[in-house]
Order: structure tokens, then C-alpha cells, then sequence
């Protein structure tokens, strides 16, 4: 039994409020780099469904650039590391690890002969450093400004000059190598968000939070005028330049992209992205043809140069750890749901997605299951919601539950929805609660035999309850002992078995309807909590997901064999499994992507 990584749909970029994030553009044009968490996404630019995932630091990625040879990518992280990496290998072969400052790093870049690099940020003694790429000596030191430093550039042309924006409203202009501080700018009366050289070096650009957009002279650093008056009515969080370095591309808290002609100064086309605080653009980036934007939301932005409505296209997905997995009835459409209570609908295939439309739960989805067209979700507002899955939207069909729900499943003959709440457990017929049956111990997962048993976890007293379903009441049957919490139940698609998952590592099969341990195979191979079970649609393999950052899948027919996928999530554990056909497993996880694997059998 083998498997192999068959496709991942990324993440989206992890945003803040009033933070810019810099986007990473690549010198041969085919991909751009952002990071969430602990990640970096390489993504094709031409189509975003293509994407890589680069996990090896150690705490959250800020920045990633790519050098001007296109061979390798440094990626500076919250610690102040700043790791240089091979692009060309799969493996992506780790170059060079340097830790410049102390503190969080907020731009990297190069100089155009990818011998020489700049970090800054929020250092505790020095706010950024000029260093080899090769060896880390030190080539100059970034000073003369008094607070953390959000932008940086390098004259791409000699003779070399470096650029600085700071939170202390100035930039700072420094000459070299070896690069030493030369004058401060004064222009801009806010946070100085973002400075940027133009292809050839003759002009640079910056952008503030006062929403003004200046150009300088490349060399003499003087002032050649503003961009608009003001370019913006919000904060600017990003400006690009165009390849021929004729137009310039802004982006700002107003909810709006502008294209600006350099000569003139003076605004060629404006892209409303939006009305709403989500649609606040935090970042841009102009490759080839190609002009990006990020939302607030973590959206990206295609933008049509020839019609400024409505972008080309729209990336979406998740930037917030993925809770809750599903599949269509036809197996072709994958959803998931995130801490934040948004509902993506994928296809199997391409990877194109969308998110649902519709007021949602607006937190942590908990419980998500297909039925008949309908896709039930609930979510720790305390409520069971619908979703059209046709329409893509919300019914605003609701049903309050009296407590937070740990988890749901459905009987689908009788149309019966079981959720597990912190306290009781909520028996649902046609959109009406049938019963409620009170319980003592924490219920954590819940799920529902066709033959109208009932298999409940609990947290608390580390047991699993078995129920009856007589009519739309549940009756006790018996209780099967664990040695740590019951954190997911899942019975067999053709009912002969139920498997049951623990925080003490074990993953252990039940043979239904006796109970009884259906191996004398112990199945405990994850080291640490596992989260969540799933059958292949033939019940002959189980996969099991865990904190410790693998799945392993099991196989029923030979209990002696296992296959462990480490690293499935790295650095993150996996939330949800689910099994597409007896080949294709999907994992989700705390790192926001959205895994698909293949799986051989032995």
C-alpha cells in the first residue's frame, strides 16, 4: 500500500487589519508567493488551482520574495529568521538560514545580482540589516529612523541605492554598498506603508496611511511630485509598478485599486472592489500582464485592465483553520467550513471554488452533512442552518439549539438530524425539534447507523454511548469504555462496523451490532491526540487523522497493516478526513489547506 500527494488546494493569504502584506512576484513570471501561518504558497499565477506549499519554519511566515535569478526564495518569519531556499526542487533545499534582527520581518528584497539582501521590521536593536546572501556578512547598517519599518527596496540598477518606509512617517534613503544613511523623506504625515523602485531604477514610488502616493527621483532621491490629490481616500497599502514603468498601480483601505500614469501623474482607470470592510485592499502586485490585489478577506483579485467593473477573476477559499469537511451526494463537490464560519464549495476535479453566499453562522462551524440537495451545517451560535446547495446560499431556514453543537449527523430515510450539543442531544425531524434527551457526560461527536442506532462520544467521562432510535426518541443501549476523551465516531458504510477515536492515540474498531472489538489488533500508531475517523466508501479502509500532523489509514481486512502519512499537515494538525472513492482520500487542516491524496491498496 502506497500513496502519493495527488493535489492541494492552498490556502489564501492571512490578512490583518491596517497590516499590509507584501506579495511575492517571480522573475520568469509564472508564480507569486504569499504566506499564511506557518506556510509559504507558491501559486501559478495563470492558474491559481496549481499551488505548493513551503512548511519549514518554525513560527508564523511575514514575507517571501523571490531572488531576481528565479532559483531561490527568502522567507523572513515573526521570529526575525530569515531562511533562503531552493525553488527548482521539489524538496525545496534549504541554502541559508539568517536571523538579521530580532523581531518580526516585514519586507525582504534583493539586490538585482542576487548577491546582497535587506530585511526590516520590528528588530530590538536595529529595525532592518543590509547582509550577503552567500555568507551574512553585514554590507551597511539600516538607521537614522526611530520606529519599526514596514517597506523596503533595492535600487534594481547601479549606482546601488536602498529605500526605507517607517511607522515614524519618514523614508530613508541609504547609498553603498557599503550602505550607509544618506537622508530622510518627509513628505508623508502617516505611516509610511509601502516604497517600491520603478524596472529601471529612475523613479521610486511610495504609499502611505494619509493615503498619498509620492514619486521620487531613483538617484537624487528628490521629490518629482504626488500622484493625485490625494491618491487615495483611504489608507494605501501597496503600490506596483508596471513592467514598462510608464503606470503605476495603487491599492487602499478605501475599498478601491487605482491605475496611475506616471508622466501625468494623474488617475487612468479606478476598480471598486467592494462596500464592505472585508473588500479593504491590502496588497498588489503587477506581473506580465497579470494585476493582482489581495482583500481583506484573503480574496484575490484579478483585475481587467479593459473593464474596471468587475475583476477577471476571484480566487477564494479559506485563510482560518478548517473545521468541517463534506462531501456532495455524487462525490463531485467537496465543502468545507472554517473558524470563521465560511462555507467554501470545491469541485473534486479542478480545484475551482466558490464561496457560499448568504448570512451564515458567523463563527466556528462545528458539524457540516449533504442530504437531499440540502447541505445542514451548525455552528457554535447555537444553531442548525441550511444551506441550497444549487443556489449556492443560505435558506435562512434556522433551528436554535439549546446548547453549543459538538458535532451532527443524519438518517437520511427518515430525514432525522442528530446533533450532539455540550448537554443534550437534539433529535430533528423536517425542520422540527422531535426530542431532546439531557445528558450528563460532554458529548463531542455524533453519528447515526442506517439501522437507527446512535453512537455518541463523550469528552468528559472518556466513554462511547450507544442509542436507539425508536421513532424520533432515543433510547439507551450500552456504553463502550475508552482510555482517554472520544473525539469522533463513524460507523461503516455497509453497518458492520463502527470506529471509534480517542485523545489517548487509539483508533479502535467495533464489530456492529454486537459491540465487541472486532480485531485483537491494536490500532494505536498516532503519537498524539487523534481527531477524526473516515471510511472509504467499500469499508474496507479507515483513515485517521491526528495533532501529530499525520493520517494513517488502516485496513479492516488485514488489521496487521498500516500506512502513515507524515507530515500530511506539517505543522498542523489535521481536522477532517473524508473519502472521495476507495483511492482518494481529502484531508483539511489547522494550516487551512485542503488536501487530496492517492491511496493504493496492499
Amino acid at each position: 500500500m502506497s500513496y502519493a500527494s495527488k493535489n492541494i488546494f492552498a490556502t489564501l493569504p492571512r490578512t490583518q487589519r491596517g497590516q499590509p502584506l507584501v506579495l511575492g512576484g517571480d522573475p520568469k513570471g509564472k508564480n507569486f508567493l504569499y504566506t499564511n501561518g506557518n506556510s509559504v504558497i507558491i501559486r501559478n499565477i495563470q492558474n491559481p488551482a496549481i499551488a505548493d506549499v513551503y512548511t519549514e519554519h518554525s513560527c508564523p511566515v511575514n514575507v517571501a520574495k523571490y531572488s531576481p535569478s528565479g532559483f531561490y526564495i527568502a522567507s523572513g518569519d515573526q521570529s526575525g529568521k530569515v531562511r533562503i531556499w531552493d525553488t527548482v526542487n521539489k524538496e525545496h533545499i534549504l541554502k541559508n538560514e539568517f536571523h538579521p534582527i530580532g523581531g518580526p520581518i516585514k519586507d525582504i528584497a534583493w539586490s538585482p545580482d542576487n548577491q546582497r539582501m535587506v530585511v526590516v521590521g520590528e528588530g530590538r536593536e536595529r529595525f532592518g540589516h543590509v547582509f550577503m546572501s552567500e555568507t551574512g556578512t553585514s554590507v551597511g547598517e539600516i538607521s537614522g529612523q526611530s520606529k519599526p519599518i514596514n517597506s523596503c527596496d533595492f535600487r534594481p540598477a547601479r549606482p546601488f541605492r536602498i529605500i526605507t518606509g517607517s511607522e515614524d512617517n519618514t523614508i530613508a534613503v541609504f547609498e553603498g554598498p557599503p550602505f550607509k544613511f544618506k537622508m530622510t523623506k518627509q513628505e508623508h504625515n502617516r505611516f509610511v506603508q509601502a516604497v517600491r523602485y520603478s524596472p529601471n531604477g529612475n523613479l521610486f514610488a511610495s504609499a502611505g496611511f494619509d493615503g498619498k502616493v509620492f514619486i521620487y527621483d531613483g538617484i537624487s532621491s528628490d521629490l518629482v511630485g504626488e500622484v493625485g490629490s490625494p491618491a487615495h481616500s483611504g489608507g494605501v497599502y501597496g503600490v506596483s509598478w508596471s513592467p514598462n514603468g510608464k503606470q503605476l498601480l495603487t491599492a487602499s483601505g478605501d475599498k478601491t485599486a487605482k491605475l496611475w500614469d506616471v508622466e501625468t501623474r494623474q488617475v487612468v482607470s479606478e476598480f471598486v472592489l467592494g462596500t464592505t470592510v472585508e473588500d479593504q485592499q491590502v496588497s498588489c502586485l503587477w506581473q506580465n500582464e497579470y494585476l493582482l490585489t489581495v482583500s481583506l478577506s484573503g480574496f484575490v483579485n484579478y483585475l481587467d485592465i479593459n473593464d474596471p467593473t468587475k475583476p477577471l477573476r476571484i480566487v477564494k477559499g479559506h485563510n482560518k483553520p478548517i473545521t468541517v469537511l463534506e462531501l456532495s451526494e455524487d462525490r463531485s463537490t467537496i465543502f468545507t467550513g472554517s473558524h470563521d464560519g465560511n462555507v467554501t464549495k470545491w469541485n473534486a476535479e479542478t480545484g475551482e471554488n466558490n464561496r457560499v453566499e448568504g448570512v451564515g453562522h458567523g463563527n466556528q462551524i462545528n458539524g457540516m452533512r449533504v442530504h437531499g440537495g440540502i447541505l445542514y451545517t451548525c455552528g457554535i451560535d447555537d444553531s442548525l442552518k441550511q444551506i441550497d446547495i444549487e443556489g449556492n446560499t443560505y435558506t435562512g431556514q434556522d433551528l436554535k439549539l439549546g446548547s453549543q453543537p459538538r458535532g451532527m449527523d443524519i438518517l437520511k430515510e427518515q430525514n432525522i438530524v442528530v446533533t450532539a450539543s455540550v448537554n443534550e442531544i437534539t433529535v430533528a425531524q423536517d425542520n422540527q425539534k422531535a426530542s431532546i434527551l439531557k445528558v450528563t457526560y460532554e458529548p463531542s461527536c455524533v453519528s447515526v447507523s442506517p439501522r437507527g442506532h446512535v453512537v455518541v462520544g463523550g469528552a468528559m467521562d472518556n466513554k462511547v454511548h450507544l442509542y436507539e432510535l425508536k421513532g424520533t426518541e432515543l433510547s439507551p443501549l450500552q456504553e463502550l469504555d475508552h482510555l482517554g476523551a472520544v473525539t469522533d465516531v463513524a460507523y461503516s458504510p455497509d453497518d458492520k462496523y463502527l470506529v471509534a477515536c480517542d485523545a489517548h492515540r487509539k483508533v479502535v474498531l467495533y464489530s456492529v451490532p454486537e459491540y465487541k472489538l472486532a480485531t485483537n489488533q491494536e490500532w494505536g500508531f498516532h503519537n498524539a491526540r487523534v481527531n477524526c475517523v473516515a471510511w472509504s466508501p467499500d469499508s474496507l479502509l479507515v483513515a485517521s487523522g491526528s495533532l501529530d500532523t499525520s493520517i494513517i489509514i488502516w485496513s479492516v481486512e488485514k488489521p496487521a497493516k498500516h500506512i502513515i502519512i507524515k507530515n500530511a499537515h506539517a505543522q498542523s494538525q489535521v481536522t477532517r478526513l473524508v473519502w472521495v472513492d476507495n483511492q482518494t482520500l481529502i484531508s483539511v487542516g489547522q494550516d487551512c489547506n485542503t488536501k487530496l491524496w492517492t491511496i493504493t491498496k496492499f
